[in-house]
Formats: structure tokens, C-alpha cells, sequence
């Protein structure tokens, strides 16, 4: 280097944070200190603003001839080393046309979001050509993945409104997340403020919602409460949701930060059709409690960090809404119980961490598991029923897996190199996995990096046991594997930002739902492998005044080389095969704006439909288009604002045969105290 040009100064002090690792740098020609800041914040402390609630293990500056870069390590929540990336954050998406969780997914190409109601009161989430199974799901870092059936996973007790960002995490190595993880983060607005949000709308729509926070000293307290209802758009689809939550942390001086966070969800929804078109009268209530302790500190070089957490839900599923004489409701109760810690140590070599995680997983069921009872005293086999409520739960099961790793990061220059390997001990027997990323920084906003990663799912409760009308379980299912390559570049500079992906999976012993003809039913099995190929494509551009405020177009693309051969597939192979997605903001002036987005979905795959004589048929999805818009006026305060989804009424379905709304309009007010 050549420092001819450069004389002595006091090196400058800078005491905040740009929104781009190097912006507090970019635009000086200064001399400045090189050193490293150890950063004692973690993801798991409550924070009054967005960038405290993201974890740094460490910031490393490196002077280069034309700029100094900054390289941030988070301290993961997983296993994986593999690279976060984040499809939504509140300060970039405001204001979103979206008012559940599963909306705020649909503009990523990585995410396919499946509906069978209005207002994402029962969807399944996938990630990159995976099904809503293979999906793990957390929360503020906490893995609270149903063990029964995915379509339950996501039954969070939070809402759109309080959501600070969600990660992908799509290589999670060991037992849990075949295709990947999404961690759905909640972080207060503000220190102390007080919100109110109502919303009414076409269909007997109804929002309500109250959150806020309160900071003193090291306590920070976080609480939410929400009330969702409809009369539905046709026939039984009518649906009522409440959510509470309540976050709180308090950080010690020498004994680190506690972490409690814990919710409680209730759902009732009419199932018209939902899992089976042949009955119109389904109907469906659940209740889900969880929650969660962590603790996190560091003592000189090192870190460490455990974690306990529970789910509870219950569920109450009718085909024939009301009459149990005619199909028995099916009634199920599980019990999660998680165990997870890691101890972390600095050196001249990098960081190096040893974790473990233990999940205990039970389920109490009229229709999954095996038998409840004994034999009597000549041998003959008893049933004895638990009874819960005024409910004879007859079955149960019940199975722990532990997975064990060690995991090593180093950051070099411009290169940054980390892998990890562990052991998985499951009621299947014992497995290794591992994953490695090596990645390059080539100036200060381009990245590109080269990942690798194993992972496996055990088979769901459903998958195991669910046999009933038009379905049929196997117990004789083993655990999914795959091996998936990434390679990907990022790019950011001023108000632009690119990225690309590209991957391979292979999946082995991959379970599906299948129908062998279209009048037959659903049987779980399982495909002998599977390859399956991405591309994803996004810009952004985002500017804070002028007429246009953001805007962002992305695409995906899927391709796998296993075909449906002579049977109909549920899940596995009716994925998201190309996915256009566009969105913009602009500002008529600074208090109005108005927000419009737009996906083209073209799904692979088949479904079965019945005909004008009754007869089931054999049909391919079409492409759709939905387009969504959001006018809004705000001012210190006040927010007022004017939404519709599917403005042009596209007739579609993300399964086949089940209606989705089409224009849906609604209207809202938002009151924030500070």
C-alpha cells in the first residue's frame, strides 16, 4: 500500500450505525485505526431498535487502497454455518400490502406460499421447491416446528404488524429443516410507545390490534394482542383468530441477558373443501401455547448461550362440521419439548463452538399413534384410553432427537471460510451431516459466496399414522435426506441492491402424498430421489425522498427431474415452477403513498376435479396473476389507509379445486404514542 498521501490524523470516533456496514466510512478520506469491536449484544436480547435485535458475534475493519469493509458475523440459531438471508424487514417494506405472515412471504422467490382461505387463515409455507413439511420454523431464533403436520407449524402467535424481519435460512444441516428454516424476528417499534390498529373490510372483515413497549434500565418489555375475523367469501370459509404475545428481556451487568418470550394462539376457521373436495362442511379449531427462556453472556473470549422452550397445541378437526355420528372428529393434543445450548471461543484461528439440541416430541391423538393399553392377565390386549377434557385419547406416541456439532468460522482479509459437522441420534439410528460456505468480499457492497450442506427430516406424525377417510398413513416411512449446493452473489451499493442465486438439491427417500388414480385415495409414500435445480434473480431500489420511494422485481425458477409417472402428487412435485414478482412505492407528496405489487405463479404439477357428471378428472395448474395495492396517508401519529388484494379478481387456487377471494377490499387506521 501506498500511504504517501495520507498524514496522521486523530482517528475519528463514530457513535452510530449506517444502514450499510460501510456507510459511516464510504464518503471519508481519513486516516483510521483498524482494530476490532466485540459487539455484546445478542439476537436473542429485546432491543429498542431493529439493529440491536440482530445478533454480532464480531466487526472486523480491513483498510484497503480504495475502502474499508466491514465483515459482521451473526451469532446463527442453528447448526448451519450457511448465510442468512432477509426476504422481509420492517423499515424497507413499509408500507407492505400485507396483513398476515404468510402475505409478507409471497413476494420472495425463494418462498412459495400455498392458501386454502382468505386472509392466510390456513397456508402452508415451502422454500425452494421443498414441501411445507420440510420446512423449519422459528421464532426470534427458537425452533417451535410442529411435529404432528406442517400445516400447524406456522400457527404463530404473532402478527404481520409486530414483525421486525424474517430470515431464510435454507441450509440447515442435521435433523429438522430438509429444505430449510424461516426465523420470523419480533422487536418493539420503539422504546416506550403504545400502538393501536383497526381494519374493517368486504366479507364481515374485522382487525383489531394493541402492542407496544416499555424500557428501564436493563428490563425491556414487549406485549401484543390481536383479534382476526371474517364471515368468509363463499360458503364456510368464515374464520375468527386471537393472538397474544408477551417478550421481555433483562440484561445483568456480569451475568449476561435472560431472554422470556411466550404466546398463545386461538383458531376457528370453516375448511370448505380444504383437504378434501368431496366435503363442503369441514371445519377446524386449534390452539397453540408456546414459549421460551434463553440465556446468553460472554466471559472474555468466551460466548455461551442455552435455551429452553415448549409447544403445546391442540387440535379439533371435522369433516362433517357438527356431526360426529356420521365421522368421528379427529382430536389431537402434542407436546414439544426443546433443550439447546452452545459455548463459543475466540482465537487467533477464528471461533470455534461446540452446541448441542434435544427435542422431545409427544402426541396424544384419537386418530395418530399407537395404541394406548395393555394386556390383561391372559394376555389379551386391553385398550385403556387417557381421557383429557371429555375427550378418549387412544393413541400416542412419543420419540427425542439429539444432534451434536461443532462448528469453526474464520474471517481472512476478504475471505471468510466456515464449516461444521455434527451427529444426529434419532429414533432411526445415528447419522453424521455437516456444511461449509466459503465466501469472497470483492469491494465493499459485492459478495459472492459457495455453500454445501446435509440435512434430513423425520416423518411426521401424519405421515405415519394419518389413515382415515381418503387416506391412508405408513408406518414403514423413514427419514428424508438431502444434500443441496448453493452458489450465490450479493450486491449493494447507495440505494441499489442485487442478488443471485443458483442450486442443486438432492433429495433421497423424499415423502409425498399420492393418489394412484384420480377417484383413489391419498397414500403417503415415498420417491427412492429426487434432483431438484433453482435461479433466483432480485434488484431493489430504494430511495427515503422523491417520487419513487422503492422498487423491486424478482424471479425464480425450479426445475426437478422426477415426474409424477402414472400417479397424482399432493406436495412434492406441485411446486412453484417460475415466479415473477414486482413492486414499487411511490410518494404523491411526503405524508402520501400508495403501494402496489404484483406475481405471476406458474405452478408443475396436477390435481384431481370433479366434472359436470360427477366424475374425477385429471387437470394441470395454469398461471395466474394477483395484483394488490395500498394507498396510505400518515402524518406524526396517524395512519390511514386503503388496501385491496387481487384488484383484478383473478380466479385462481393454490389447490386445486379450492376457491380463493377474489377483489377483497378493506380500510384502516393506525394510532402510535411515543
Amino acid at each position: 500500500m501506498i500511504y504517501n498521501s495520507i498524514k496522521p490524523k486523530k482517528a475519528p470516533c463514530f457513535k452510530r450505525w449506517a444502514r450499510k456496514g460501510y456507510s459511516a466510512f464510504a464518503s471519508m478520506h481519513l486516516h483510521v485505526t483498524i482494530g476490532v469491536l466485540s459487539v455484546g449484544m445478542s439476537i436473542i436480547a429485546l432491543a429498542s431498535t431493529e439493529a440491536k435485535a440482530q445478533a454480532l458475534d464480531s466487526v472486523r475493519l480491513n483498510q484497503y487502497l480504495d475502502s474499508i469493509m466491514v465483515y459482521a458475523e451473526k451469532a446463527s440459531p442453528t447448526r448451519s454455518v450457511m448465510a442468512q438471508t432477509q426476504i422481509f424487514t420492517r423499515r424497507e417494506s413499509h408500507p407492505a400490502v400485507a396483513q398476515t405472515l404468510e402475505q409478507l412471504l409471497r413476494l420472495s422467490p425463494a418462498v412459495d406460499v400455498r392458501e386454502r382461505g382468505g386472509k392466510s387463515v390456513q397456508a402452508d409455507i415451502s422454500i425452494r421447491g421443498g414441501s411445507f413439511d420440510q420446512t423449519q420454523i422459528l421464532l426470534n431464533g427458537v425452533d417451535f416446528t410442529d411435529v404432528r403436520t406442517g400445516h400447524q407449524t406456522h400457527s404463530l402467535p404473532v402478527d404481520a404488524q409486530v414483525l421486525s424481519s424474517v430470515e431464510l435460512l435454507d441450509g440447515v444441516q442435521g435433523t429438522g429443516a430438509y429444505a430449510g428454516a424461516l426465523n420470523f424476528i419480533v422487536t418493539p417499534s420503539y422504546s416506550n410507545y403504545l400502538r393501536v390498529a383497526l381494519t374493517g373490510g368486504e366479507h364481515g372483515y374485522g382487525y383489531g390490534n394493541i402492542n407496544g413497549a416499555i424500557e428501564r434500565g436493563g428490563l425491556k418489555l414487549f406485549g401484543a394482542a390481536s383479534y382476526r375475523r371474517s364471515d368468509g367469501y363463499i360458503y364456510n370459509t368464515d374464520f375468527a383468530n386471537l393472538n397474544t404475545y408477551l417478550r421481555g428481556s433483562y440484561t445483568t451487568k456480569n451475568f449476561g441477558t435472560f431472554d422470556l418470550q411466550a404466546g398463545f394462539q386461538k383458531r376457528d376457521f370453516g375448511a370448505n373443501g380444504f383437504y378434501s373436495l368431496k366435503y363442503p362442511n369441514q371445519y377446524e379449531e386449534t390452539r397453540t401455547a408456546l414459549g421460551s427462556l434463553r440465556w446468553y453472556a460472554t466471559f472474555g473470549k468466551f460466548e455461551t448461550n442455552a435455551t429452553v422452550s415448549y409447544r403445546f397445541n391442540k387440535d379439533c378437526f371435522q369433516l362433517i362440521k357438527g356431526d360426529e355420528s356420521k365421522v368421528p372428529f379427529n382430536h389431537h393434543i402434542t407436546h414439544n419439548i426443546g433443550v439447546s445450548g452452545w459455548v463459543a471461543y475466540k482465537w487467533a484461528a477464528g471461533k470455534t463452538t461446540l452446541g448441542a439440541d434435544y427435542t422431545n416430541n409427544a402426541i396424544y391423538s384419537t386418530v395418530l399413534g399407537e395404541p394406548i393399553g395393555s394386556n390383561d392377565a391372559s394376555g389379551q390386549f386391553v385398550p385403556e384410553p387417557k381421557r383429557i377434557g371429555s375427550i378418549d385419547y387412544t393413541k400416542y406416541k412419543n420419540r427425542s432427537v439429539l444432534n451434536l456439532w461443532l462448528r469453526h468460522s474464520l474471517q481472512y482479509g476478504k475471505f471468510g471460510v466456515a464449516a461444521s459437522a455434527g451427529v444426529s441420534r434419532t429414533p432411526y439410528g445415528t447419522r453424521g451431516s455437516g456444511s461449509a460456505e466459503l465466501s469472497y468480499y470483492v469491494n465493499r457492497g459485492t459478495k459472492v459466496y459457495l455453500g454445501a450442506v446435509s440435512s434430513m427430516r423425520l416423518p411426521t406424525f401424519n405421515d405415519l399414522y394419518y389413515t382415515t377417510t381418503g387416506y391412508k398413513g405408513d408406518v414403514n416411512l423413514v427419514p428424508e435426506r438431502a444434500f443441496m449446493l448453493r452458489l450465490g452473489a450479493q450486491q449493494s451499493f447507495e440505494r441499489f441492491a442485487t442478488s443471485a442465486v443458483l442450486y442443486w438439491r438432492r433429495g433421497s427417500n423424499v415423502i409425498d402424498w399420492i393418489k394412484r388414480t384420480p377417484d383413489a385415495d391419498w397414500e403417503s409414500m415415498q420417491i427412492t430421489s429426487m434432483n431438484t435445480y433453482g435461479a433466483e434473480l432480485s434488484g431493489a431500489y430504494r430511495k427515503k425522498l422523491g417520487f419513487l420511494r422503492e422498487a423491486s422485481l424478482s424471479y425464480g425458477f425450479i426445475y426437478t427431474d422426477k415426474s409424477s409417472g402414472e400417479y397424482i402428487s399432493k406436495y412434492a412435485l406441485d411446486y412453484m415452477r417460475n415466479k415473477l414478482s414486482l413492486s414499487a412505492t411511490v410518494a404523491f407528496c411526503n405524508n402520501l403513498l400508495f403501494t402496489a405489487n404484483g406475481t405471476l405463479y406458474d405452478r408443475r404439477g396436477s390435481y384431481s376435479e370433479l366434472d359436470d357428471a360427477g366424475n374425477a378428472v385429471t387437470k394441470e395448474y395454469k398461471p395466474y396473476f394477483l395484483l394488490n395495492g395500498k394507498l396510505l396517508w400518515q402524518h406524526k401519529l396517524l395512519e390511514i389507509f386503503v388496501e385491496a388484494e387481487n384488484i383484478a379478481s383473478a380466479k385462481y387456487f393454490d389447490y386445486g379445486g379450492l376457491r380463493m377471494p377474489g377483489f377483497w377490499a378493506s380500510a384502516g387506521v393506525v394510532i402510535t404514542l411515543k
